[in-house]
């Protein structure tokens, strides 16, 4: 890009200019044969005169050609592409101006035939969209496989966003580019992070150049996620213990790992949560040999990207339950069939996954299906795990339309599960949704409390996120945190198999809620101390021994992981005290603080149908001086987790590390997870 300073008008028409000039030939991609140039040229060679937006349209609707795209469409021209295809090969391409916007909709639907939107008041972001897959949320001009074209390149840079079918589009009401499209353009990537030869986003997307509309609330668009501040390091004479509940939600990663691989584009900051991170791997983790739920394992070695310091793994390994000793299940499915739940990666992913979770389930487990969208309805009685053709019939037959109620949603599922409430057994609500909800209860606060609320009951609760481009991590994260659950994001059938069969036991199997853990810093070893990730899990020190705060679950055969990065007394650091009191003096420090401990490790926990806590478990650790070299292999691997989320969160505390070191450190760490 030169460093001339173009006005937007100028940037746009060398921008378009260069999109054409690769279409037409001088750098032709291989998805675009000579067959679509030859059925397009009419089209193209005049649009090399006309304005800078009829230039672009044809530009964005080449590429929707090129992915086998019958018609597009651009709403700031008034245009209207379509493609005749013979053989499975273009032969004819034609632009025209149709008489409405309800023409070519209706048009469209008739033929079941892809749309492309462009949303924008200026050349500032075009959207994709696939019936009925989805293919919106691109960066720069980067498009997904399916999609065939990526955001646009605008006089700002190339914008994102969610695409519509065909059905939802029709529901639009007409009123001016914006107002018919519902939204504004999302912040993207530019039109360096295109390339033309893989119709995806390049390595400049990668870098840094594009990220998706994060959205305003329910019904407006744009993946939502709850604001991340890193934990920082604390004085251990000042702060000596630290709390924290447990976690074993795994979305953030499968959701990140999208963004990585499918939209080739950094995640937004806030989508890293380095705990889920840590979380989603299983580690080799002895697990326990007396009657407790779990076993805790502690490992002391140099940092990598900070060796003056110190890193500390704390590793829970819960109870393995095979298959055939689990308990009976009373489940619930509560299926979002809302209008938002039709592409192909939500609600036709959702019966794919279901049933392979139906397919494990033994004749004393049930069954139910409750749906919302506009209305609430339980589509499927509780029923006996061996009659799995009716419950398989009954996910099949589930249809997407409407808006979103899941406030009345969760709340029959809640009451369906109480009246087959299973005593001794797993009853457990499934929650499946994007998290779109729109009409009665969509305050994320009212749904805590009501979620909450339902949890007293006994009954438990598993979220499952669906798609991208409305998945309101926010809202599902702090649900599945409020309801006794645990979080996943199912973006394949592949992570569904690794949630829902793989390890079907620490998904639905509770063995210990409200865990607990509280670390002592002995203060003439430590000089301070920081927790990587558990942000939103972080409790008062006070909270260890209140029954009455909530935290989080432990599942079957579940490993839970938790680093904290050390600075040893002594050692120079920029950490922040506080002014001498005026009224009290600290106290001395015990006998104990003389000895060789670094720190102690503390475990509280309640059996799955108990209100009290067990009596806490207390673990005193020592540090052998350890390199990071001899480490054990589940240390270094969650290390390089560790680094890998702080270096696409762009921490302040990620030290010397880097992607090369992440990977160099993950190979060395490398163990048998099949995932």
């Amino acid at each position: 890009m030169s460093d001339t300073h173009d006005t937007k008008d100028e940037l746009a028409e060398r921008l378009v200019d260069q999109a054409l000039g690769e279409v037409l030939g001088k750098k032709q991609p291989p998805d675009l044969t000579e067959s679509i140039l030859k059925a397009a040229q009419p089209v193209m060679v005049p649009a090399r005169s006309a304005s800078v937006r009829t230039r672009y349209a044809v530009a964005a609707c080449l590429f929707v050609a090129a992915s086998g795209a019958l018609l597009a469409y651009s709403v700031v021209t008034n245009e209207l592409l379509t493609v005749a295809y013979r053989g499975g090969s273009p032969v004819t391409a034609e632009l025209q101006t149709p008489t409405s916007r309800g023409s070519f909709v209706s048009e469209a639907t008739e033929r079941d035939e892809a749309v492309l939107i462009d949303r924008s008041e200026s050349v500032q972001g075009m959207y994709g969209v696939q019936k009925p897959t989805y293919t919106g949320g691109m960066g720069g001009m980067g498009g997904m496989a399916g999609a065939g074209m990526g955001g646009a390149a605008g006089a700002s840079g190339g914008l994102t966003g969610t695409g519509y079918t065909v059905s939802e589009l029709n529901s639009i009401p007409n009123g001016g580019t914006r107002g018919a499209m519902g939204m504004e353009a999302a912040r993207g990537g530019g039109f360096p992070g295109f390339d033309p030869r893989f119709g995806t986003a390049g390595p400049n997307a990668l870098a840094g150049k594009g990220e998706p509309d994060q959205g305003r609330g329910p019904g407006e668009g744009g993946d939502r996620y709850s604001r991340i501040v890193e934990n920082p390091f604390l004085l251990a004479t000042e702060n000596p213990l630290s709390t924290f509940s447990i976690d074993v939600d795994t979305a953030s990663y499968a959701k990140v790992r999208r963004y990585l691989l499918d939209n080739n584009m950094l995640p937004p900051p806030d989508a890293v949560r380095i705990e889920e991170f840590l979380n989603y791997f299983s580690y080799d983790y002895p697990g326990p040999e007396d009657e407790k739920p779990f076993a805790a394992h502690v490992e002391v070695a140099a940092c990598p990207w900070q060796p003056e310091h110190r890193l500390v793994r704390i590793g829970l390994k819960g109870r393995e339950i095979p298959n055939d000793e689990r308990p009976a299940s009373n489940l619930v499915f509560l299926v979002d069939v809302s209008g938002s739940m039709q592409p192909e990666n939500k609600l036709p992913l959702v019966r794919r996954a279901m049933r392979m979770l139906v397919e494990q389930l033994g004749e004393n487990d049930r069954v139910a299906i409750v749906v919302y969208a506009s209305a609430t309805g339980l589509v499927l009685p509780s029923t006996p795990g061996y009659r799995q053709s009716d419950i398989v019939a009954a996910l099949e037959n589930l249809q997407a339309g409407g808006s979103t109620n899941g406030g009345a949603g969760i709340r029959l599922a809640y009451d369906t599960a109480t009246a087959n409430f299973i005593k001794g057994g797993t009853n457990r609500v499934i929650l499946c949704t994007d998290g779109d909800f729109n009409v009665g209860t969509t305050s994320t606060a009212e749904l805590e409390r009501l979620v909450q609320e339902k949890a007293q009951t006994g009954v438990f609760l598993t979220v499952l996120g669906f798609g991208m481009g409305n998945h309101n991590d926010d809202m599902l994260e702090k649900l599945a945190d409020k309801g006794n659950g645990n979080y996943a994001y199912i973006d394949s059938e592949q992570e569904a198999k690794k949630v829902l069969v793989d390890q079907m036991g620490g998904t639905l199997v509770a063995i210990a809620k409200d865990v607990k853990v509280q670390v002592e810093f002995n203060p003439r070893r430590v000089g301070g101390y920081r927790l990587i990730g558990y942000e939103n899990r972080m409790l008062r020190a006070e909270d260890f021994n209140d029954d009455k705060k909530d935290a989080g679950e432990i599942g079957a055969g579940h490993t839970v992981t938790a680093l904290y990065e050390v600075v040893p007394a002594g050692a120079t650091a920029d950490i922040p005290g506080v002014e001498p009191l005026k009224y009290q003096k600290r106290t001395d420090l015990t006998e104990a603080a003389a000895g060789d401990e670094l720190l102690t490790v503390k475990l509280k926990y309640k059996k799955p149908d108990d209100e009290k806590s067990q009596q806490a478990l207390e673990y005193p650790i020592k540090d052998a001086g350890n390199e990071f070299g001899k480490a054990s292999a589940d240390f270094k691997f969650a290390a390089a987790v560790a680094s890998f989320g702080m270096l696409l969160r762009d921490s302040a505390h990620k030290g010397t590390t880097s992607y090369d070191a992440v990977i160099e450190i993950a190979q060395d760490g490398l163990g048998a997870d099949g995932h």
